[in-house]
């Protein structure tokens, strides 16, 4: 099994574990799932945008922070994946799955991701859903649909269908 596969069919649970106890590195982690986006998304097409070189630097600083002993929050190096319709993540684009938003960079974070990167967790990228929300499957005017990874001629659903579709992917742990 490649350390791709291994690390990309853990839990969120088992792989903050694991990063913890040093058995892995939250940068092996990132890696891994980078791995799985740039293998499985093209057929997906769960992710709007991926923050590859952000994810990357935040796993080399919480791999430092391990190295220093310092204190760690329970999801420490864990790849996060967000919805793109309330999750904002300053710097980050932010299209609410609508063709009007499709440049639009957030200027704030928002609360919740705030607190999961607090908690340790790693924004690997923003995932595709419905404009604005408004139906029950994942298709827009930004990125098209997002395919079930059980059977990529069926729609992920919505309207979480691209955080769904990483998960059940391997790309994320979590979204």
């Amino acid at each position: 099994m490649s350390r791709e596969t291994e690390l990309t069919r853990l839990s969120a649970v088992k792989l903050a574990d694991r990063i913890r106890n040093g058995d892995v590195t939250a940068t092996e982690a990132v890696e891994a799932h980078l791995e799985r986006i740039g293998t499985r998304d093209d057929e997906i097409n769960a992710f709007v945008t991926v923050c590859a070189d952000e994810a990357l630097e935040a796993a080399t600083e919480a791999d430092r922070t391990l190295e220093d002993d310092e204190p760690v929050g329970p999801l420490h190096g864990v790849p996060l994946a967000l919805k793109d319709l309330g999750a904002q993540k300053a710097g980050v684009r932010h299209t609410y799955g609508s063709a009007l938003f499709a440049d639009h960079v957030a200027d704030r974070t928002a609360a919740i991701v705030e607190r999961l990167e607090d908690a340790g967790a790693i924004v690997i990228g923003k995932t595709n859903t419905p404009e604005l929300g408004h139906k029950g499957t994942t298709d827009n005017e930004v990125i098209g649909p997002t395919a079930s990874p059980i059977d990529t001629d069926l729609n992920a659903g919505g309207s979480s269908g691209g955080s769904a579709a990483a998960v059940a992917a391997g790309m994320s742990p979590i979204a």
